[in-house]
């Protein structure tokens, strides 16, 4: 699999959004899906969430409510929507495809800054 390409990222107050992108050509058509993992400065990674080929999506407990990924398969694109964050959401987030065969390599990632 392809490196995927995070965009979206950038500073917002708390209780703002950001829709953060992720983008993989081919992944679909491969039968693949897609997690999105985070790490804040200090910090090991975490698991944020991930959609499977099948469109299911599983979430972080402590994200539930908040985070919804989606997927655009015409554009093999991944969204991670991000509503009310808070400071402690402050991270770089990136995306990883999973599944049989669909290993990639981690992407650059994009930054969150969440300010209080």
């Amino acid at each position: 699999q392809v490196q995927p390409v995070e965009s979206g990222g950038g500073s917002v107050q708390a209780g703002g959004s950001l829709r953060l992108s992720c983008t993989a050509p081919g992944f679909t058509s491969n039968g693949c899906g897609m997690e999105w993992y985070r790490q804040a400065a200090g910090n090991e990674r975490e698991w944020v969430g991930s959609i499977t080929i099948t469109d299911l999506t599983y979430y972080a407990d402590a994200l539930k409510g908040r985070f919804a990924i989606s997927k655009d398969e015409a554009k093999d694109t991944v969204y991670l929507q991000m509503n009310d964050l808070k400071p402690e959401d402050t991270a770089m987030y990136s995306c990883k495809t999973f599944g049989t065969l669909c290993s990639s390599p981690w992407g650059q990632g994009t930054q969150v800054t969440v300010s209080s």
